[in-house]
């Protein structure tokens, strides 16, 4: 049994909410303190999650022009580079916390995905 279930609809759900919340998080946080970079690397990639998702081939993709396997490689470059920004950009305190936690949670959501063939056959 694998303990790969993250399917391309879950993930698909949890897109939307993740890209508004790294728009927002960063002031409701008061992120920046260590490095102004703190806030806006957040801001950036959480309007650009959401341009991703909207372009991305899955059922709540709006204008459906992504492969599914792009958005999944862009998440893993996003979850690698947070998890290092805080090391490479001197983030410290809240700012260092909020990319290690967001960049774990990332690379926890791609690496749990479930290869649509496995989703497929275990449907039928």
């Amino acid at each position: 049994m694998s303990i790969r279930f993250v399917t391309k609809q879950i993930h698909a759900y949890l897109d939307y909410p993740v890209a508004l919340a790294l728009m927002g998080l960063p002031f409701i946080l008061q992120l920046g303190s260590s490095n102004e970079l703190a806030l806006w690397l957040s801001v950036v990639t959480g309007f650009a999650a959401l341009l991703l998702t909207i372009l991305t081939d899955h059922h709540l993709g709006v204008i459906r022009v992504l492969p599914y396997s792009l958005h999944l490689a862009v998440d893993l470059a996003v979850g690698v580079v947070f998890a290092l920004a805080p090391f490479i950009l001197g983030f410290e305190g809240i700012d260092a916390i909020y990319y290690w936690a967001n960049g774990i949670a990332v690379l926890c959501v791609v690496s749990l995905h479930k290869p649509e063939d496995e989703a497929v056959g275990q449907m039928a």
